[in-house]
């Protein structure tokens, strides 16, 4: 069975609006500027991703056979759950050796840019 990816896709985009307005209602009032910061790059990047996880459907329609495609919308997804749940993770409980990890989630999501772009340029060979 393959994900639907519109699907992963529109819930990533309505956790990072929950997310985001916790960040602005409650979070805001009991961390520093600093720490408000990291947590609204995290919503920002999972925004971000949500749209980068619509186009991943957007392709797989295009090209519903490429590897590469897939293996986009995983990277996404895997990015995304290192990437920004270490950010929130380390502002809501001040675990700052969360960052540590939260590299390994941005290379994630890197990856799954760089497996469109060649996707692209592959067409429907891949």
């Amino acid at each position: 069975m393959k994900p639907n990816w519109l699907a992963v896709a529109a819930f990533v985009a309505a956790l990072g609006v929950l997310l985001g307005a916790f960040g602005t209602h409650i979070v805001k009032d009991s961390v520093s500027i600093g720490m408000l910061a990291i947590f609204e790059t995290g919503v920002r990047y999972q925004m971000y991703h949500a749209f980068g996880l619509i186009v991943v459907s957007w392709t797989a329609t295009l090209w519903p056979n490429n590897y590469l495609i897939v293996a986009s919308g995983w990277l996404f997804t895997i990015g995304l759950v290192i990437f920004c749940t270490s950010l929130y993770l380390m502002v809501l409980t001040d675990a700052r050796w969360l960052g540590a990890i939260t590299p390994v989630g941005g290379l994630c999501l890197i990856l799954g840019w760089l497996a469109i772009a060649l996707a692209a340029l592959r067409g429907d060979k891949a």
